[in-house]
């Protein structure tokens, strides 16, 4: 069995839907179970959707929700023709009418709460999935629709709600693993039940997370996760186009360059297969003739080639001076656990001769925060920054691929070098105007030759920044280890 996990812009509309099943129909000997997401920006919708009711704009919640009730049903109708009526019927107006009156009790008074927030949101998944087993038997293929918090136990932390796995796999085992014998099983993804049975969201890359999960109990032979890039690049598509298509990756590769930016898969959301070493494919559903990357444990080795050039955006830099270095270990310690209280992600940290240097998220908190430095330490703050990260097995051995990147890089251009103890990325703070000219340079620097035994066909534009007029704005996202929830 394999698992195939399509994105929101994978089932975005009735002609994308009819091109999953296409290649769903491709994989049958496989006995695939498909974990959809929401169609499109469906979850975004529904947010706003949901905070006009909360907020007492009764028109604009239900004209949110009206258009989406007319985009789902035009979709069904475009996808299963004459036959959409028993859908319509059955499924996508009653869920409709179910979230409508979740609204009206939130215009009369209901107490707005997380568990009512994830009933609204699971529309999108509970539609899609329904549309999506609709799709393949009209198109011929035997499938079943499982209701995802039927066998996806989670605990209640609603909106960001964490799987209860033995729970959950054993639920896999009776159902999905026994049905897709015989048929292919479809589920959304992105959410589950809470001990009590109310329905709850697993947060951002929930739905990979549930695809992870899945492969975990059913002992799949591969998880597919189908986007809309043809898979981990050697750039990041919305900084620089023509990037290298990675044949394959280590999982702690593609851990790293998802915690620097690669927003194709989020790390967190597919540890339960990493744990039992199934393979994960990111492969492009616009393009599935591509091989994509597959990302296991026997990926191709070879320590100190550069793999990718990963950005993260959204970053500030806190640097503390002091005359006297005898008590800034304290201090910049202090600084550390007091910034992690606030929420506030320390990303790098690089040490220098009088003081030290913290590369942080941007957080509104932050002035307050830097407000209870020692008055004996100078605070200094840059905004506006963006990490520029090299990312391959082994490349910090030695000083030859930090040596190549500061010499590739423009004069005054970096701000921090960040190592650490990671043996698998070097990152260089930048100004994030400075952005897509830094990486371009960098992947200039490092992939004039690309070794085809790592990496597969380039993007058949010219390499070049991916957007001139927005050049240096990287809005960070929620396509990771990306992109849809």
């Amino acid at each position: 069995m394999i698992v195939m996990k399509f994105g929101g812009s994978s089932v975005a509309s009735a002609s994308a839907i009819e091109w999953v099943a296409g290649i769903v129909h491709h994989h049958l000997e496989r006995r695939p179970v498909v974990v959809v997401s929401a169609m499109g920006k469906t979850t975004d919708r529904l947010q706003d959707v949901y905070q006009h009711a909360c907020r007492g704009s009764s028109y604009s919640a239900w004209r949110g929700l009206e258009d989406l009730r007319q985009f789902h049903l035009q979709e069904t109708r475009r996808l299963l023709g004459p036959s959409a009526g028993a859908l319509v019927q059955a499924k996508i107006e009653p869920l409709f009418r179910q979230v409508h009156g979740i609204l009206i009790e939130l215009e009369e008074g209901r107490k707005p709460t997380p568990a009512c927030k994830d009933q609204v949101l699971s529309l999108g998944e509970r539609l899609s999935s329904e549309i999506a087993t609709a799709a393949l038997r009209h198109n011929g293929i035997a499938a079943t629709h499982v209701h995802a918090p039927d066998v996806i136990q989670t605990d209640s932390q609603f909106g960001h709600a964490a799987p209860r796995l033995w729970e959950t796999y054993a639920a896999l085992r009776r159902t999905v693993a026994i049905r897709a014998r015989d048929s292919v099983v479809v589920m959304g993804g992105f959410i589950g039940a809470a001990p009590d049975g109310a329905v709850t969201t697993l947060g951002r890359g929930g739905s990979d997370l549930t695809a992870s999960v899945v492969g975990a109990g059913i002992s799949a032979e591969e998880i597919q996760i189908w986007t809309d890039v043809d898979g981990m690049l050697s750039c990041d598509p919305r900084i620089l186009r023509g990037g290298y298509v990675l044949r394959s990756l280590g999982y702690e590769e593609a851990e790293e360059m998802a915690q620097l930016g690669a927003k194709v898969l989020y790390e967190s959301t597919v540890a339960p297969a990493v744990r039992q070493g199934i393979p994960i494919a990111i492969r492009n559903s616009r393009h599935p003739e591509i091989e994509g990357t597959i990302i296991s444990a026997s990926a191709v080795r070879k320590p100190g080639t550069v793999k990718s050039v990963a950005c993260l955006g959204g970053i500030t830099i806190v640097h503390l001076d002091a005359r006297d270095a005898s008590g800034l270990a304290a201090i910049t310690d202090g600084l550390h656990d007091l910034l992690a209280r606030n929420g506030i992600t320390v990303r790098f940290v690089q040490s220098r001769g009088n003081g030290v240097s913290f590369a942080v998220s941007e957080s509104p908190s932050l002035p307050e925060v830097l407000h209870g430095v020692d008055s004996k330490v100078q605070v200094r703050v840059e905004e506006g920054m963006a990490a520029l990260s090299l990312v391959g097995d082994g490349i910090t051995a030695g000083d030859a691929v930090a040596a190549r990147a500061q010499q590739a890089l423009k004069a005054g251009q970096i701000r921090m070098v960040a190592q650490g103890s990671s043996r698998l990325s070097i990152s260089f703070i930048v100004p994030e105007t400075a952005l897509p000219e830094a990486t371009e340079a960098l992947h200039r620097e490092f992939f004039r030759a690309a070794d085809r035994e790592i990496f597969g066909n380039t993007e058949t534009r010219r390499p070049g920044i991916a957007n001139p007029e927005t050049a240096g704005i990287l809005v960070q996202a929620t396509p990771a280890l990306a992109k849809s929830q």
